[in-house]
Order: C-alpha cells, then sequence, then structure tokens
C-alpha cells in the first residue's frame, strides 16, 4: 500500500470510529472510552500501547489514560504486559465481542433485581411502592432470563456464521 492509500485509509477509518463512537456515546458510554473502544474494533491491530492509541486517535497520551482505565474497569479491553516491556499493552478480545458484553448486563440485571427484591420486603408487598419495587424485581427477571436465551441463540446463529477466519 503506497502511503497516500494508507493515509486515505486511515482517514476512512478514523472518521468512522468517531460515528461509532457518538453512537456508544449516545448509548452512555463516556466520550473518549467511546472513541478508544471504538478504534480498537475498527483498527486492524489486535494490542495497543498507550502511545499508540494516542497517536492512532490523534489525541495527547493523558487523554488514552483516563479512557483505558475506564475500559478495563468495566471489562471491554484488558490490560498486559510483555516481559522486557515497559508499556502496558491493551487488547480486546475480538472474538464474540457483543455477546460477552451483554452477557455483563445480566450480572447488572441481577444486581437490579436483587435491589427490587430488598425493596419489595422493606416496603411491604401490598403497599404502591412495594408493588412497583415487585414489578421491578420481575422485570428485571424476566429480562434477565430472555437475555441468557437470546445468547442461546446468538451461538448457535454464529457457529452457523464464517465469522472466525
Amino acid at each position: 500500500m503506497t502511503e497516500e492509500a494508507g493515509e486515505e485509509r486511515n482517514t476512512r477509518v478514523l472518521r468512522y470510529v468517531e460515528r461509532f463512537a457518538q453512537v456508544l456515546e449516545e448509548s452512555g458510554v463516556p466520550r473518549m472510552p467511546a472513541r478508544v473502544f471504538a478504534y480498537v474494533l475498527a483498527e486492524d491491530s489486535d494490542r495497543y500501547t498507550a502511545g499508540d492509541l494516542a497517536a492512532g486517535l490523534q489525541v495527547s497520551p493523558a487523554a488514552i489514560s483516563g479512557a483505558v482505565r475506564y475500559l478495563v474497569q468495566v471489562g471491554l479491553v484488558t490490560k498486559e504486559r510483555e516481559p522486557g516491556m515497559r508499556s502496558d499493552l491493551y487488547r480486546i478480545d475480538d472474538r464474540d465481542v457483543w455477546s460477552r458484553i451483554f452477557l455483563q448486563r445480566s450480572d447488572l440485571l441481577g444486581h437490579y433485581e436483587k435491589a427490587a427484591a430488598e425493596g419489595v420486603e422493606t416496603l411491604g408487598p401490598d403497599t404502591p411502592g412495594g408493588r412497583r419495587m415487585r414489578e421491578s424485581q420481575e422485570f428485571f427477571a424476566f429480562l434477565r432470563a430472555e437475555l441468557e436465551a437470546t445468547m442461546t441463540r446468538w451461538r448457535e446463529y454464529r457457529s452457523q456464521l464464517d465469522l472466525d477466519r
């Protein structure tokens, strides 16, 4: 690939990263972590130093620091060290990334369900607040079961696709 073609591709990748990051941001992911996550999804490498991410996104290394900390904390990227390297490496396990992300939400739904059940017990099942908490509890239980069933169907569907080349 010529240098000019490489620059054109990088520009296309960065434009796409910004568009996808905006979608992530609109769904609640903070701006810089959304940009970093979109970049590691769209860019071809599978491991990055903070310097690689800063250079690729054309931002300061300080902006990357908080973003990767957030992404590691929520489980969207992992942090590794190679023997002899002074820099941390950040990577995304890109095999079926979205089902793993959504299954993490199942744990969150379980926490919501438990908190709502505590509300039913605390408020009493015959009070207006207790009834609302009971409905919330049942909603989260239903949603969690449906999510797990959907992920099972997704894995079956995914196995028919040619995605692991």
